[in-house]
């Protein structure tokens, strides 16, 4: 079931290294109902890379992932199980439709750029983890800088005495200016002085405008236009007014930008591109199939070729730097509807060594989907209408009738998995939902025969169904 959410304190304390294959399908059983076969799959793939990591390094360059194939419908969990093994493993994770590419010649995007996607993706993780380390100096830094402002250094004058010889009886301006910075500092951390207006220099984003031509998108291109441009019409500032917890938040950002290393941040992106990157290639189906003759078949096995370097290893150029293919883990998908696995040319079927087929859900999935996982349907409409004040409660026969009628959508219709309950929930939650705001306090159980009652025309006219359900 396609849910998801962010990481909780009690997941970032588990160490990766302790997880055997058992306790990954288990982690993996929090968000995903069913489909053990698959789940063993990916926590064998995961834990061979752990155990990879700890070979000397002659040996762990032969060992190559295995890559895996999930077969079955949509709806059923093929996305989720990879990004959720991504992130426990805390790994760079993308997700592209391989019937994104064609090969040169036609319109598309050129195969490459899904490793340095993926690069990006990395890169930003990796400065998501630095920011963390600098915030508090940061913070700091900041802070000093905003009191520079709101409290400039005075600039001692001709008749006082020498600096650190204070008259007996006197008070150095210096203690009178560091106790009114103090007062500063306190009155700015209670949000005393978030109102004030204060003028601060802040950079020049309007550069010229210019086009680029080329045969190529601009996310393929190796030169990073916006990198340049301060380069060739330098870095401009300009003072601008603003409240002073805007100038907090600015002034904080740009020490964050100072303290971060870059190209430490570049280097460790690629090196964690390189030893753990995943990348999911769904709709692999959609290029299996030989040239026809004709029509957009005749690309079909151009992709394929295209993508078979990327999968076997290869060296691919990013403005980064040169980044390797040959570790990174590589799990296809597709329904095989019209076309099966044995489609793909050979040479990319040899780079897929694992198949595992995915089952369509049963009406106790669909129950289970609804209550176990974390992120659950119900938790999920549960915890948006208490925002509101008001308390929902469904009974067992309730999501038994949501389950049930999810199933009979999806057999008789087209079925895509568990995103069906996504559709039938909304509907039976629209009068609730809309009317929400105004019944502030009160309480709403939702039992079977509400369920059938919110359903009943719909379901009547199986016209109307095929479109609202």
């Amino acid at each position: 079931m396609a849910i998801y959410l962010p990481s909780t304190a009690e997941e970032e304390q588990i160490t990766l290294d302790e997880l055997t294959p058992r306790e990954i399908v288990a982690e993996l059983d929090k968000y995903v109902i069913g489909q053990k076969d698959a789940k063993r799959a990916v926590a064998i793939a995961l834990r061979n890379r752990m155990r990879r990591q700890k070979l000397p390094s002659d040996m762990a360059e032969e060992v190559i992932p295995k890559n895996i194939i999930m077969i079955g419908p949509t709806g059923v969990g093929k996305t989720e199980i990879a990004r959720r093994l991504a992130k426990l493993a805390n790994s760079p994770f993308l997700k592209v439709e391989a019937s994104k590419f064609t090969e040169v010649g036609y319109v598309g995007r050129d195969v490459e750029s899904m490793i340095r996607d993926l690069v990006e993706i990395a890169i930003d993780n990796v400065r998501e983890e630095k920011l963390e380390d600098v915030s508090d100096k940061a913070e700091l830094n900041a802070e000093e800088r905003l009191l520079d402002i709101l409290l400039p250094p005075a600039a001692p004058r001709p008749s006082e005495p020498t600096a650190g010889f204070v008259l007996e009886g006197t008070t150095s301006s210096g203690d009178s200016q560091s106790r009114t910075r103090e007062k500063l500092r306190q009155q700015l951390r209670e949000g005393k002085l978030d109102e004030r207006m204060v003028e601060i220099e802040v950079r020049e984003r309007n550069f010229p405008s210019f086009e680029i031509i080329s045969n190529q998108g601009v996310e393929e291109m190796d030169v990073n236009v916006k990198d340049m441009l301060p380069n060739i019409f330098g870095q401009r500032t300009k003072k601008r007014k603003m409240k002073v917890n805007e100038a907090f938040e600015y002034l904080i950002q740009e020490e964050e930008q100072r303290l971060i290393d870059m190209d430490q941040v570049t280097r460790m992106a690629i090196d964690r591109v390189e030893d753990s990157g995943i990348i999911f290639l769904d709709e692999i189906d959609k290029i299996a199939g030989r040239e026809s003759g004709h029509g957009p078949d005749v690309s079909r096995e151009g992709v394929q070729r295209d993508i078979l370097p990327i999968v076997e290893g290869t060296t691919v150029n990013s403005r980064y730097g040169m980044v390797r293919t040959d570790h990174i883990l590589f799990i296809a998908a597709g329904a095989f509807h019209v076309s099966k696995p044995s489609d793909l040319i050979p040479e990319l079927q040899g780079r897929f060594p694992i198949r595992v087929e995915l089952q369509s859900l049963t009406m106790d999935d669909f129950i289970r989907i609804l209550t176990e996982p974390k992120s659950s349907l119900v938790k999920q409409y549960t915890a948006l209408l208490e925002t509101e004040g008001v308390k929902l409660e469904f009974t067992g026969e309730s999501l038994e009738e949501v389950a049930r009628f999810a199933f009979r959508v999806n057999e008789g219709t087209e079925n895509i998995g568990a995103r069906r309950l996504h559709t039938i929930m909304e509907r039976v939650l629209d009068e609730i939902s809309f009317e929400a705001p105004d019944k502030k306090g009160e309480q709403f159980k939702v039992d079977a025969d509400y369920v059938r009652h919110m359903l009943a025309d719909i379901v009547k006219d199986q016209d109307l169904s095929r479109y609202i359900l």
